[in-house]
């Protein structure tokens, strides 16, 4: 009767690999089927899930929004309990979202992310139990479609592959706060129903040569803030590096260095609230972006990418109420903070150590421009400990309000506090109260378009408090909520990627009314005899400043915005704050 036994679990066993390779070969990849050479297009990529999807109960495919390319987005989930209604799921699971495809031709995760949910449904890979995995398969679906073989011009493959521009030339991985285009609007969709607990970001690195095939780059931790950013830091990082290892895969920090060598020691790369990984991270969610080496062999790349994302699902396993009750902090610890901090620098005094694997580099006689050139030798490679840059210190703060209160009239902006699930209400009847108001004191203007903008930024503000009239229908947004740090990042006109610096609020800063100075003289005459102090200070700065006492018209200028003429738009942000009360 044993025997019997032993025989009947060796027919199952055999039988079981059998469906196995069999369901293996038969979800089979173009990426697979190319000898590891291409990367599937956007059709073949929707088609593959589809295929799985019905073949698999574990996962499901859903179409959510629009993108610039007239198509929808697709959100693919894996969950071995077959819910996909994410507001039926255990909220005691741990939720992972990869993005792929941002930059359609760093395609590493787009095919890495189809073999992993292929082979999770076929259990040639263990099923987390406490791990929920979705994926956006391809995120800049215009750039997928623009395919060609040449436009990357630094990268060792695949074949062929998709532009890093969107259907309307947007690179999507600076959209994420401006929100210009569909795809931005929709991914915020998608983040916000998802909530995830990590979030992975797939791309291929520019930069300098060194050793590595993967190098990640994780949100910059100090500005994460609280307990979650030192889990990431302290716990998170290591234990994926460590993993990693253990499979024989090096990993080290982005490079972050352009035409330099990477010896000399390098910095974390700050992600502001523009890229995903600072979006994400506005919501207290663990945010990486995994950057595989442009000049190793794709096949290398697509699979340290598929590695890598299994061994963050089995550290989401692992560390998955550990993740999740550090972010409940995280929205605790803001919830009760005083100041915000809106400006970041490097922290001098404080650096870590990398072990780090690169290639030796001279600098030599360019053949094509006759000047120095950086050359990397690849029989020489080195093992170096190098310093490496990762604290960031905050270098100016705001005292958080109670609330914000905007102008009915700003409709897009309310239309994205909407799209972020930003909570706020009505005000019901005309009022007058007391609130604090900027004015803009100091800006500076990129000369170049970015992204179809011309950036501001070094913007300072002066602020007045005061009794002011706000009318039924404005707006009133109170701090106290879930994305507190994004009403503060859109709203606090300093903050890097306010939507001031992206242009929101440019009507303010064209003054509307001026003067004809014949005019204005006689005005300008009445003033000085009736105000005193006015007089006093009008003569002091003609004596003390000699291009101004030289300047008729800067005079009558100044004179003129001293004056009840002056427009109070101009130069004055048309956001409220409502003082915190003692």
């Amino acid at each position: 009767m044993r025997k019997l036994l032993i025989f009947l679990l060796a027919i199952l066993y055999i039988s079981c690999e059998t469906i196995t390779n069999e369901n293996t070969k038969e979800f089979s990849t173009p990426y697979e089927e190319s000898s590891y050479k291409e990367t599937a297009t956007y059709e073949q990529v929707i088609e593959f899930y589809l295929d799985l999807a019905k073949e698999f109960s574990e996962i499901n495919v859903q179409t959510i929004g629009k993108t610039d390319s007239g198509y929808p987005l697709h959100l693919v989930t894996y969950n071995p309990d077959g819910e996909f209604n994410f507001n039926k799921l255990d909220k005691e699971k741990t939720t992972l979202l990869i993005n792929n495809g941002i930059h359609p031709g760093e395609s590493d995760g787009i095919d890495a992310t189809m073999l992993l949910y292929r082979d999770l449904a076929t259990k040639k890979i263990a099923s987390p139990k406490n791990t929920i995995i979705t994926t956006i398969p391809i995120y800049n679906i215009g750039g997928a479609l623009n395919r060609n073989t040449s436009s990357r011009a630094n990268q060792n493959g695949p074949k062929e592959y998709g532009f890093r521009g969107n259907a309307l030339n947007y690179d999507l991985n600076r959209d994420f706060i401006k929100s210009d285009t569909k795809n931005a609007k929709t991914f915020a969709q998608i983040f916000h129903l998802v909530q995830p607990d990590i979030f992975i970001d797939n791309h291929v690195s520019n930069g300098a040569d060194y050793q590595y095939t993967l190098t990640h780059l994780f949100t910059q931790h100090n500005k994460l803030g609280g307990e979650l950013g030192t889990y990431l830091h302290k716990q998170f990082m290591p234990k994926l590096e460590k993993k990693l290892s253990e499979n024989n895969w090096d990993i080290t920090p982005y490079v972050n260095v352009f035409n330099q060598v990477p010896e000399n020691g390098f910095s974390q790369f700050i992600d502001h609230p523009r890229y995903s990984t600072g979006y994400t991270s506005l919501w207290n969610s663990l945010g990486m972006m995994v950057e595989t080496h442009m000049l190793k062999p794709y096949n290398k790349r697509v699979e340290g990418t598929y590695i890598l994302l299994k061994d963050a699902i089995h550290l989401a396993e692992e560390d998955g109420a550990k993740i999740k009750a550090s972010r409940e902090k995280s929205n605790h610890y803001f919830s009760q903070l005083e100041h915000y901090p809106i400006a970041w620098k490097i922290d001098t005094l404080k650096s870590s150590t990398l072990n780090f694997k690169g290639f030796k580099a001279d600098t030599i006689t360019s053949e094509v421009t006759g000047l120095p050139r950086l050359k990397y030798d690849r029989s020489k490679p080195f093992t170096k400990e190098i310093t490496y840059q990762n604290y960031y210190e905050a270098t100016d703060s705001i005292p958080i309000p109670e609330a914000y209160i905007i102008k009915k009239e700003w409709t897009k902006i309310l239309s994205l506090l909407d799209l972020n699930n930003i909570t706020y209400s009505t005000i019901e009847k005309d009022s007058v109260i007391i609130l604090e108001r900027y004015r803009i004191k100091n800006y500076s203007t990129s000369k170049s378009p970015y992204e179809g903008h011309y950036l501001h930024y070094n913007t300072s503000v002066s602020k007045t408090k005061k009794e002011t009239l706000v009318f039924k229908g404005d707006i009133r947004i109170p701090t106290n909520q879930k994305g507190i740090r994004y009403i503060l990042e859109t709203l606090e006109p300093a903050c890097v990627d306010s939507f001031f610096n992206w242009n929101y609020f440019d009507t303010i800063l064209q003054q509307k009314e001026g003067f004809s100075p014949y005019v204005f003289e006689d005005t300008a005459i009445e003033m000085l005899q009736k105000d005193s102090v006015l007089r006093k200070a009008f003569y002091s700065k003609k004596i003390i400043d000699s291009s101004f006492s030289k300047n008729w018209y800067a005079q009558l200028d100044w004179l003129y915005k001293k004056s009840k003429h002056y427009e109070d738009a101009y130069l004055n942000y048309p956001i409220y704050r409502v003082p915190k009360t003692d």
